[in-house]
Protein backbone atom coordinates (compact mmCIF):
# COMPACT_ATOMS: atom_id res chain seq x y z
CA UNK A 1 0.00 0.00 0.00
CA UNK A 2 2.12 2.96 -1.10
CA UNK A 3 0.53 5.72 1.22
CA UNK A 4 2.86 8.32 0.91
CA UNK A 5 3.78 10.27 3.70
CA UNK A 6 6.57 12.56 5.63
CA UNK A 7 9.77 10.29 6.37
CA UNK A 8 9.68 11.53 9.97
CA UNK A 9 5.16 11.50 10.56
CA UNK A 10 5.82 9.37 13.51
CA UNK A 11 2.53 7.52 12.59
CA UNK A 12 4.71 5.84 9.62
CA UNK A 13 6.45 4.02 12.20
CA UNK A 14 3.73 2.49 14.00
CA UNK A 15 2.58 1.53 10.91
CA UNK A 16 5.66 0.05 9.23
CA UNK A 17 5.83 -1.82 12.77
CA UNK A 18 2.69 -3.32 11.63
CA UNK A 19 4.17 -4.20 8.30
CA UNK A 20 1.70 -1.64 6.50
CA UNK A 21 3.66 -0.35 3.63
CA UNK A 22 4.44 3.65 3.63
CA UNK A 23 6.01 5.28 1.56
CA UNK A 24 8.41 7.91 1.98
CA UNK A 25 8.49 11.29 -0.23
CA UNK A 26 12.18 10.10 -1.76
CA UNK A 27 10.96 6.72 -2.88
CA UNK A 28 7.67 8.16 -4.49
CA UNK A 29 9.47 10.68 -6.12
CA UNK A 30 11.06 7.82 -8.51
CA UNK A 31 7.30 6.11 -9.24
CA UNK A 32 6.12 7.73 -12.62
CA UNK A 33 2.58 7.92 -11.48
CA UNK A 34 0.53 10.66 -10.27
CA UNK A 35 -0.37 9.61 -6.56
CA UNK A 36 -4.11 10.66 -5.64
CA UNK A 37 -3.99 13.81 -3.57
CA UNK A 38 -5.94 13.18 -0.45
CA UNK A 39 -6.33 15.88 2.30
CA UNK A 40 -7.51 14.83 6.19
CA UNK A 41 -9.04 17.30 8.10
CA UNK A 42 -8.23 15.87 11.40
CA UNK A 43 -10.58 17.50 13.88
CA UNK A 44 -10.30 15.22 16.35
CA UNK A 45 -8.18 16.29 19.49
CA UNK A 46 -5.66 13.50 20.13
CA UNK A 47 -4.64 13.70 16.40
CA UNK A 48 -1.98 11.52 16.11
CA UNK A 49 -4.28 7.97 17.10
CA UNK A 50 -6.46 9.37 14.38
CA UNK A 51 -3.47 9.71 11.81
CA UNK A 52 -2.69 6.17 12.68
CA UNK A 53 -6.13 4.92 12.17
CA UNK A 54 -6.83 6.66 9.24
CA UNK A 55 -3.64 6.40 7.46
CA UNK A 56 -3.80 2.08 8.43
CA UNK A 57 -7.64 2.22 6.84
CA UNK A 58 -6.47 3.99 3.62
CA UNK A 59 -3.73 1.13 3.28
CA UNK A 60 -5.39 -1.49 1.32
CA UNK A 61 -5.53 -0.16 -1.85
CA UNK A 62 -2.20 -0.53 -5.17
CA UNK A 63 -3.18 3.01 -5.17
CA UNK A 64 -0.35 5.76 -4.53
CA UNK A 65 -1.69 8.06 -1.97
CA UNK A 66 0.05 11.52 -1.41
CA UNK A 67 -1.74 12.69 2.19
CA UNK A 68 -2.13 16.36 3.29
CA UNK A 69 -3.04 16.66 7.13
CA UNK A 70 -5.29 19.44 7.46
CA UNK A 71 -6.02 21.44 11.04
CA UNK A 72 -8.21 24.58 12.31
CA UNK A 73 -6.35 27.63 11.93
CA UNK A 74 -8.90 29.85 14.32
CA UNK A 75 -8.97 26.74 16.73
CA UNK A 76 -5.49 25.25 18.30
CA UNK A 77 -6.93 22.12 20.41
CA UNK A 78 -4.03 21.74 23.45
CA UNK A 79 -4.14 17.54 23.08
CA UNK A 80 -1.57 17.76 20.43
CA UNK A 81 2.11 19.55 20.14
CA UNK A 82 2.24 22.54 18.84
CA UNK A 83 5.50 21.61 17.13
CA UNK A 84 3.69 18.76 15.71
CA UNK A 85 0.97 20.72 14.45
CA UNK A 86 3.43 23.00 12.84
CA UNK A 87 5.65 20.57 11.41
CA UNK A 88 3.03 18.01 10.09
CA UNK A 89 -0.02 19.88 9.38
CA UNK A 90 -1.38 22.70 6.93
CA UNK A 91 -5.01 24.84 7.21
CA UNK A 92 -7.53 26.05 5.19
CA UNK A 93 -5.52 29.19 4.08
CA UNK A 94 -2.57 27.08 2.84
CA UNK A 95 -4.24 24.85 0.57
CA UNK A 96 -7.26 27.19 -0.45
CA UNK A 97 -6.09 27.53 -4.19
CA UNK A 98 -5.44 23.87 -4.66
CA UNK A 99 -7.08 21.01 -5.62
CA UNK A 100 -7.58 17.41 -4.52
CA UNK A 101 -8.76 14.35 -5.45
CA UNK A 102 -10.37 13.22 -2.13
CA UNK A 103 -10.82 15.25 1.49
CA UNK A 104 -11.77 13.28 4.70
CA UNK A 105 -13.47 15.42 7.15
CA UNK A 106 -13.27 13.22 10.42
CA UNK A 107 -15.00 13.74 13.97
CA UNK A 108 -15.02 15.98 16.52
CA UNK A 109 -15.53 15.96 20.50
CA UNK A 110 -18.19 18.90 20.02
CA UNK A 111 -21.40 17.16 19.40
CA UNK A 112 -23.24 18.62 22.27
CA UNK A 113 -22.81 21.99 20.94
CA UNK A 114 -25.13 23.85 18.09
CA UNK A 115 -22.77 23.78 15.19
CA UNK A 116 -23.11 27.39 15.08
CA UNK A 117 -21.13 27.16 18.72
CA UNK A 118 -18.70 26.02 17.62
CA UNK A 119 -14.98 28.03 17.59
CA UNK A 120 -13.85 26.96 14.47
CA UNK A 121 -17.71 26.18 12.53
CA UNK A 122 -17.27 29.29 10.29
CA UNK A 123 -14.07 27.58 9.03
CA UNK A 124 -15.16 24.91 8.42
CA UNK A 125 -18.40 26.26 6.06
CA UNK A 126 -15.50 27.18 4.35
CA UNK A 127 -14.09 24.07 3.74
CA UNK A 128 -17.12 23.09 3.13
CA UNK A 129 -18.22 25.27 0.55
CA UNK A 130 -14.74 24.89 -1.11
CA UNK A 131 -14.22 21.01 -1.55
CA UNK A 132 -17.44 21.56 -4.01
CA UNK A 133 -15.41 22.65 -6.78
CA UNK A 134 -11.90 21.45 -5.46
CA UNK A 135 -12.51 18.14 -4.28
CA UNK A 136 -13.50 15.18 -6.17
CA UNK A 137 -15.08 13.14 -3.27
CA UNK A 138 -15.78 14.40 0.40
CA UNK A 139 -16.03 11.19 3.08
CA UNK A 140 -17.41 12.31 6.45
CA UNK A 141 -17.25 10.92 9.50
CA UNK A 142 -19.15 11.13 12.59
CA UNK A 143 -19.78 14.32 13.73
CA UNK A 144 -18.15 15.38 10.66
CA UNK A 145 -21.23 13.64 8.60
CA UNK A 146 -23.78 15.13 11.12
CA UNK A 147 -21.68 18.39 10.26
CA UNK A 148 -21.97 17.95 6.28
CA UNK A 149 -25.55 17.03 6.32
CA UNK A 150 -26.36 20.04 8.09
CA UNK A 151 -24.50 22.63 6.20
CA UNK A 152 -25.01 21.02 2.78
CA UNK A 153 -28.73 19.69 3.29
CA UNK A 154 -29.93 21.48 6.30
CA UNK A 155 -30.80 18.18 8.58
CA UNK A 156 -30.33 18.82 11.64
CA UNK A 157 -28.95 16.54 14.78
CA UNK A 158 -30.79 14.89 17.49
CA UNK A 159 -29.41 14.65 21.32
CA UNK A 160 -29.85 10.97 22.00
CA UNK A 161 -31.42 10.02 25.66
CA UNK A 162 -27.46 7.90 26.13
CA UNK A 163 -24.50 8.20 24.62
CA UNK A 164 -24.11 5.44 21.66
CA UNK A 165 -21.35 3.81 22.61
CA UNK A 166 -20.07 0.26 21.58
CA UNK A 167 -19.92 -2.27 18.73
CA UNK A 168 -23.46 -2.48 16.73
CA UNK A 169 -24.94 -4.66 13.73
CA UNK A 170 -25.32 -3.13 10.66
CA UNK A 171 -27.34 -4.06 7.57
CA UNK A 172 -26.56 -2.83 3.42
CA UNK A 173 -29.64 -1.78 1.75
CA UNK A 174 -28.62 -0.97 -1.63
CA UNK A 175 -26.01 -3.63 -2.73
CA UNK A 176 -25.89 -2.38 -5.91
CA UNK A 177 -24.00 1.21 -4.72
CA UNK A 178 -19.97 0.40 -5.20
CA UNK A 179 -19.07 1.81 -2.03
CA UNK A 180 -20.08 -1.36 0.18
CA UNK A 181 -19.35 -3.63 -2.71
CA UNK A 182 -17.80 -6.69 -0.93
CA UNK A 183 -19.87 -5.92 2.32
CA UNK A 184 -21.95 -8.94 4.02
CA UNK A 185 -25.39 -8.44 4.55
CA UNK A 186 -24.67 -7.64 8.02
CA UNK A 187 -21.26 -6.02 9.49
CA UNK A 188 -20.26 -4.27 12.16
CA UNK A 189 -18.95 -0.57 13.44
CA UNK A 190 -17.96 1.15 16.07
CA UNK A 191 -20.15 4.10 17.33
CA UNK A 192 -19.56 6.85 20.02
CA UNK A 193 -21.75 9.77 20.13
CA UNK A 194 -24.42 11.30 21.97
CA UNK A 195 -26.06 12.75 18.89
CA UNK A 196 -28.00 11.55 15.75
CA UNK A 197 -29.65 11.89 12.49
CA UNK A 198 -33.20 10.90 11.78
CA UNK A 199 -33.94 8.18 9.41
CA UNK A 200 -37.15 10.44 8.50
CA UNK A 201 -35.05 13.22 7.83
CA UNK A 202 -32.38 11.93 5.40
CA UNK A 203 -35.85 9.90 3.61
CA UNK A 204 -37.66 13.19 2.91
CA UNK A 205 -34.60 14.84 1.62
CA UNK A 206 -34.78 13.09 -2.38
CA UNK A 207 -31.04 14.59 -3.24
CA UNK A 208 -30.07 11.42 -0.35
CA UNK A 209 -29.98 7.96 -0.33
CA UNK A 210 -28.87 5.38 2.53
CA UNK A 211 -27.10 2.25 2.03
CA UNK A 212 -26.10 0.86 5.36
CA UNK A 213 -28.13 1.26 9.00
CA UNK A 214 -28.32 -0.47 11.97
CA UNK A 215 -31.47 -1.21 14.32
CA UNK A 216 -29.82 -0.12 17.17
CA UNK A 217 -27.61 2.66 16.30
CA UNK A 218 -29.88 4.04 13.23
CA UNK A 219 -28.26 5.55 10.10
CA UNK A 220 -24.91 4.60 9.36
CA UNK A 221 -23.79 5.25 5.84
CA UNK A 222 -25.57 7.78 3.88
CA UNK A 223 -24.47 9.28 -0.09
CA UNK A 224 -25.81 12.06 -2.29
CA UNK A 225 -27.17 11.86 -5.72
CA UNK A 226 -23.93 13.00 -7.58
CA UNK A 227 -21.54 10.30 -5.66
CA UNK A 228 -19.99 13.33 -4.49
CA UNK A 229 -20.20 13.36 -0.74
CA UNK A 230 -20.80 10.38 1.42
CA UNK A 231 -21.88 10.50 5.31
CA UNK A 232 -20.54 7.81 7.74
CA UNK A 233 -22.31 8.18 11.06
CA UNK A 234 -19.17 5.99 13.08
CA UNK A 235 -15.82 5.26 13.32
CA UNK A 236 -15.13 2.54 11.27
CA UNK A 237 -11.40 3.46 11.13
CA UNK A 238 -11.50 2.97 15.21
CA UNK A 239 -8.77 0.20 16.09
CA UNK A 240 -9.33 -2.66 18.66
CA UNK A 241 -8.34 -0.64 21.89
CA UNK A 242 -10.19 3.31 20.80
CA UNK A 243 -13.23 2.61 22.72
CA UNK A 244 -11.54 0.94 25.50
CA UNK A 245 -9.47 4.07 25.93
CA UNK A 246 -12.50 6.14 26.23
CA UNK A 247 -14.47 3.75 28.12
CA UNK A 248 -11.25 4.44 30.95
CA UNK A 249 -10.92 7.76 30.14
CA UNK A 250 -14.86 8.69 31.43
CA UNK A 251 -14.56 6.17 34.37
CA UNK A 252 -11.37 8.29 35.71
CA UNK A 253 -13.31 11.40 35.00
CA UNK A 254 -15.96 10.49 37.42
CA UNK A 255 -18.17 10.03 34.54
CA UNK A 256 -21.36 8.07 34.62
CA UNK A 257 -20.68 6.09 31.45
CA UNK A 258 -21.54 2.32 30.85
CA UNK A 259 -20.14 -0.29 29.23
CA UNK A 260 -19.44 -0.13 25.38
CA UNK A 261 -22.06 -2.65 24.37
CA UNK A 262 -20.63 -5.74 22.57
CA UNK A 263 -16.92 -4.89 23.02
CA UNK A 264 -15.51 -6.61 26.11
CA UNK A 265 -15.83 -10.48 26.42
CA UNK A 266 -18.78 -11.20 28.39
CA UNK A 267 -18.82 -7.57 29.70
CA UNK A 268 -15.13 -7.45 31.67
CA UNK A 269 -13.38 -5.05 30.82
CA UNK A 270 -10.02 -5.70 31.54
CA UNK A 271 -10.42 -8.57 28.41
CA UNK A 272 -8.76 -7.86 25.46
CA UNK A 273 -11.88 -6.49 22.90
CA UNK A 274 -12.28 -8.87 19.66
CA UNK A 275 -11.69 -6.92 16.24
CA UNK A 276 -14.68 -7.29 14.41
CA UNK A 277 -15.38 -4.50 12.27
CA UNK A 278 -11.72 -3.94 10.44
CA UNK A 279 -12.11 -5.74 7.43
CA UNK A 280 -15.88 -4.01 6.72
CA UNK A 281 -13.84 -0.56 7.35
CA UNK A 282 -11.10 -1.43 4.77
CA UNK A 283 -13.63 -2.09 2.37
CA UNK A 284 -15.27 0.51 2.60
CA UNK A 285 -11.99 2.83 2.49
CA UNK A 286 -10.35 1.06 -0.57
CA UNK A 287 -14.11 1.41 -2.28
CA UNK A 288 -14.12 5.51 -1.82
CA UNK A 289 -10.64 5.53 -3.09
CA UNK A 290 -10.97 3.11 -6.20
CA UNK A 291 -14.77 4.09 -7.32
CA UNK A 292 -15.51 7.04 -6.00
CA UNK A 293 -12.26 9.21 -6.32
CA UNK A 294 -9.42 7.18 -8.86
CA UNK A 295 -12.12 6.20 -11.29
CA UNK A 296 -13.42 9.37 -11.90
CA UNK A 297 -10.99 11.99 -10.70
CA UNK A 298 -9.44 13.75 -14.05
CA UNK A 299 -5.31 12.94 -14.46
CA UNK A 300 -4.36 16.64 -14.28
CA UNK A 301 -5.70 18.40 -11.03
Amino acid sequence: MPIKVQSDLPAKRILEDENIFIMDETRAMHQDIRPLQIAILNLMPIKEDTEVQLLRSLSNTPLQVDITFLTTGSYVGTHTPTSHLDQFYLTYEDVKNRKFDGLIITGAPVELMEFEEVTYWDELVKIMEWSKANVISTLHICWGAQAGLYYHYGIKKKILDKKMFGIFEHRVLKRRVPFVRGFDDVFYAPHSRYTTVDREDILQCSELSILAESDEAGVFIVIDQNEKMIFVMGHPEYDRISLDKEYKRDIAKGLDIALPKNYYPENQPESRPNLVWRAHANAMYTNWLNYYVYQVTPYEL
